[in-house]
């Protein structure tokens, strides 16, 4: 059975119908005590880091996910949901994210409509380079995904590094270490490769 978080900044929908589409079992939940039943947990993700990390503070849910990683089983961070499994961004002014992962987030130096600059934000197809070796991108040939992202992670530790893409800069797209999972782009909405890696994260539960 997976977990989704809700923290009131997840594209709870999204997920929800990819799961069903899957017949993965599945519920949607903002209580730790429910949450922590899950064999595996999903935290996805829309909008601001510091917004995000600001309820998932208040609500007890960061200490709770730092917990239940603890556990071995496994964690799926979505699009922002990777972001916030990393040390701090400065979106909106600095903040600190959860900290399970080694990296900042920081803005695509580029501007939206200038001259000379690439648009901000990435929106699109782009395709991803498998990097290091991992159970969630298991019999995967290299192929697109879809981003929707202001935002990058910087990262100087390669082995957390699983498929990479390219917009302008580097962008880590899969990334994981022991049971900790994310993906920058959106798998729900990424066609046969967003279905396999979807499913093999499950398969891990």
């Amino acid at each position: 059975m997976i977990g989704v978080v809700d923290y009131g900044m997840g594209n709870l929908f999204s997920v929800s119908q990819a799961l069903k589409r899957l017949e993965v079992p599945y519920f949607i939940s903002e209580e730790p005590t429910e949450l922590a039943k899950a064999d595996g947990l999903i935290l996805p993700g829309v909008g601001a880091f510091k917004d995000a990390m600001v309820l998932l503070n208040e609500s007890g849910l960061a200490d709770f996910i730092h917990e239940y990683v603890k556990t071995g089983k496994p964690l799926l961070g979505i699009c922002l949901g990777m972001q916030l499994l990393f040390e701090e961004s400065e979106e909106g002014g600095f903040s600190k994210g959860l900290g399970l992962l080694p990296g900042r987030v920081v803005r695509f130096p580029g501007k939206s409509g200038s001259e000379g600059l690439y648009k901000v934000p990435h929106m699109g197809w782009n395709r991803l380079e498998w990097v290091n070796p991992s159970p969630i991108t298991k019999e995967l040939e290299e192929d697109y995904a879809y981003f929707v992202h202001s935002f990058y992670v910087q990262t100087d530790n390669e082995e957390i590094l699983i498929g990479k893409s390219s917009y302008y800069e580097e962008v880590p797209a899969v990334v994981g270490r022991e049971n900790i999972y994310g993906m920058q782009f959106h798998p729900e909405k990424s066609s046969k490769l967003g279905v396999k890696l979807l499913t093999n994260f499950t398969k891990l539960i």
